[in-house]
């Protein structure tokens, strides 16, 4: 039986040599994701930027210096969760990714998801909130934990944040983001006394 660390490189690697999308002819790599595989929670943003193509690492720009500002706060490190995009490939000048772009990286997320078998999975902008929760406004569900049965997932615990990168240039919604984060854990340990 290959270790989830195994399976997820070896998937990875799959990853790396798509081009089943028109955004992989225009970024310089494909960013597939970065963490521990054993990862109880795992954060999903909606595609990577300018900075994420450069170095082929997630969340690595300011939204991301932002996120490990976070993650200190709650005494978590990138090592201790997993972070991946909706689409792992960087759309033109970062627009939002197409829907067919989005279907096309769906079920590189999903094998993901699938090996890790996070207990927690966190949403990052509305973009990726609306993969799993559709019919949602960002501005209603975040910093509220749903569980939801996914097809092809089974049942799983969603909790929505605001994408790092909007509180960047708001201050009321740094404090929002901040006080949703610190929400993370108490919810991961409400899941594992279900257990």
């Amino acid at each position: 039986m290959q270790s989830k660390q195994d399976q997820l490189e070896k998937l990875n690697q799959k990853m790396l040599a798509c081009v089943k999308c028109s955004l992989r002819k225009n970024c310089i790599q494909v960013v597939p994701g970065a963490g521990a595989a054993k990862a109880r929670i795992m954060f999903i943003g909606e595609a990577p930027g300018k900075k994420e193509d450069e170095t082929g690492v997630p969340f690595v720009g300011a939204a991301g210096k932002f996120l490990d500002e976070m993650l200190e706060i709650i005494k978590l490190k990138r090592k201790d969760i997993y972070i991946a995009n909706i689409c792992k490939c960087r759309p033109p000048e970062n627009r939002d990714p197409l829907p067919i772009e989005v279907a096309t990286c769906w079920p590189w997320l999903l094998a993901q998801i699938k090996i890790i078998q996070p207990k927690l999975i966190i949403t990052l902008g509305k973009h990726s909130m609306e993969r799993f929760l559709p019919g949602f406004k960002i501005s209603q569900v975040h910093g509220k934990a749903m569980r939801r049965e996914i097809e092809d997932m089974g049942k799983q615990v969603f909790y929505t944040l605001y994408h790092p990168a909007a509180a960047l240039y708001n201050g009321s919604m740094r404090k929002t983001l901040i006080k949703d984060f610190k929400q993370i854990p108490r919810i991961i340990a409400k899941i594992e006394n279900e257990k």
